[in-house]
């Protein structure tokens, strides 16, 4: 067997499973991996040096082939109403025909770090078919140092083999593709799937699963810090990314975090950004990156005669991505690292047109809007969206949640008294009616109430209380136009207002059925209630 590179020789690819693979490359570099994935003719070179692939039919996450072994020790923790089981029996087997594949190809290894802080981070061992896959979560997790590789002994070992087809009758899953998850052996098997994220989310939901145990509450949110730090809770589309990064702030992360008794770390040491409609006047710092020589572009539309990315094609999917990693961001920690947040901040893009635009939270109006995850999807976002879809999603990131959302919210209800966090619900989505009829709200109104409440003068303005909803409202912000602080006075017909206000009222509290077995009352006594009329 040929093997190169940096490792453990007393923990090589044999106690990881892999008994005698073609060739293993161990923790090749960004430039080595780059020339190799250009090499192997895995994806082309951009006009600026980014390395430029596409994933074939997987161009986003393939949420219903994904499997979690139920064992002793997963059987009462894992919330199995969110996702599949997959018996020891069935793992054993396709573990097996993972490692007799392998053993036929030249692999990528990467040894890297989940998580910034030291105390609670893991060692992940990533083996990959393709060399910019290792280039992509060489970015995306935290690299350790070359001495450090001498005894890195793995916690999780990913093995990811695209050309890999699952048997659902051998192996109990649903298709040829397939993303198990054995937390008791800490391993994780990826086939039939190029699109990378895979990778990215499978450390993710393995950290979802092991720090609430440690009294750490993992989440989906990215974060910046001034003189207090901040986190922005939000699915896709809401603004997460763009609106924490901040040239003022220092960026923490823009995805995945941990909230410790010590304060809050970043789980990755790159970034995983959207690409479609990007543009330098919009997003400039994620848009310089694109430029970057070894960042990776997934499923970007080149020109064929310049090279050149169009970010407005979205004729490969509307998920297209550049990873890279986080020193790319001028003002991104170099840590990971920041003090315990004085401010949560939910985004949600309602297209119903029916929220404020800011709105300060209660503990338990923050735990009950965690817990539901609201935001909608509009007509092109997504195959099969056709006008607009209220979608709920709880922990604002349900697909990588193992455990119950009420473990989830406990601990940001804990964490939030403990360092007494404010919390507030943004609305980036419509305003002056719903989609279709009114406009997405302005960012730059978006921008000065979010800066009004990080540096805390949004607390000392007057409130109203939101007849539907029982959160406050600020009556006037400086800077922003006092009409767009009641959704309802900027609506033309105020009893289309009032009926889609109910409408979305009524989602809201059918949604949160699921969840009321597991709450006290005081967080049900913060649902939104019906109203007939504005009060």
């Amino acid at each position: 067997m040929k093997q190169s590179g940096t490792w453990n020789k007393a923990f090589g690819a044999q106690k990881s499973g892999i008994a005698d693979p073609a060739a293993i490359y161990w923790n090749y570099d960004v430039e080595a991996l780059y020339q190799a994935a250009l090499a192997r003719g895995e994806g082309v070179a951009t006009d600026m040096g980014a390395l430029s692939v596409t994933t074939g039919q997987h161009t986003g996450r393939s949420a219903t082939d994904k499997y979690i072994v139920c064992d002793e020790t997963t059987r009462d923790a894992i919330w199995w109403d969110n996702n599949k089981s997959m018996t020891a029996g069935q793992f054993d087997l396709l573990y097996k025909d993972f490692q007799k594949q392998a053993g036929d190809q030249e692999l990528y290894v990467q040894d890297l770090y989940g998580g910034a802080d030291p105390a609670y981070r893991i060692k992940v061992r990533v083996f990959t078919r393709f060399a910019w896959h290792a280039l992509f979560i060489r970015h995306l997790l935290r690299r350790p140092e070359v001495a450090e590789l001498a005894d890195f002994v793995p916690e999780l070992t990913i093995i990811n083999l695209p050309d890999f087809k699952a048997d659902p009758a051998r192996h109990g899953t649903n298709s040829q593709t397939v993303i198990a998850l054995d937390f008791a052996r800490g391993i994780v098997l990826i086939g039939n799937t190029e699109y990378a994220g895979e990778i990215k989310k499978s450390v993710f939901s393995a950290l979802n699963y092991l720090l609430p145990e440690k009294g750490v509450m993992p989440m989906h949110c990215s974060a910046n810090a001034g003189d207090e730090s901040a986190l922005f809770f939000g699915l896709s589309g809401t603004g997460k990314t763009t609106l924490s990064s901040d040239a003022s702030r220092t960026l923490v992360g823009d995805d995945e975090h941990g909230w410790s008794d010590d304060g809050i770390f970043n789980f990755e040491g790159g970034c995983y950004a959207k690409t479609i409609r990007l543009s330098a006047e919009a997003e400039p710092e994620i848009f310089a990156a694109t430029r970057m020589r070894g960042v990776v572009l997934e499923n970007v539309v080149l020109d064929p005669d310049t090279g050149k990315p169009d970010f407005d094609d979205a004729s490969l999917t509307e998920n297209g991505r550049v990873a890279y990693p986080i020193n790319f961001i001028p003002n991104a920690s170099e840590s990971g690292m920041a003090k315990s947040p004085k401010n949560v901040i939910m985004l949600t893009a309602d297209a119903s047109g029916v929220l404020p635009p800011i709105a300060r939270l209660t503990p338990a109006q923050a735990m009950y809007h965690f817990l539901s995850g609201y935001t909608a999807k509009v007509a092109g976002t997504e195959k099969g969206v056709v006008g607009t879809q209220a979608t709920f999603s709880t922990c604002f990131g349900a697909p990588f949640m193992p455990r119950h959302p009420s473990v989830y919210g406990n601990l940001l209800r804990d964490k939030i008294a403990e360092h007494g966090a404010t919390c507030w619900l943004v609305n980036t989505g419509w305003t002056g009616g719903a989609y279709g009829t009114g406009s997405r709200m302005p960012i730059r109104a978006t921008r000065a109430l979010l800066n009004a409440a990080l540096d805390g003068s949004l607390n000392e303005v007057e409130m109203r209380t939101d007849p539907n909803f029982g959160f406050e409202v600020p009556l006037s912000v400086s800077g922003v136009d006092d009409s767009l602080l009641d959704p309802r006075e900027t609506w033309t017909d105020k009893q289309a207002y009032d009926r889609e206000a109910q409408s979305l009222v009524s989602k809201f509290i059918a949604n949160f059925e699921k969840f009321e077995a597991y709450v006290d009352r005081t967080i049900l006594s913060a649902a939104p209630q019906i109203c007939t009329a504005a009060e």
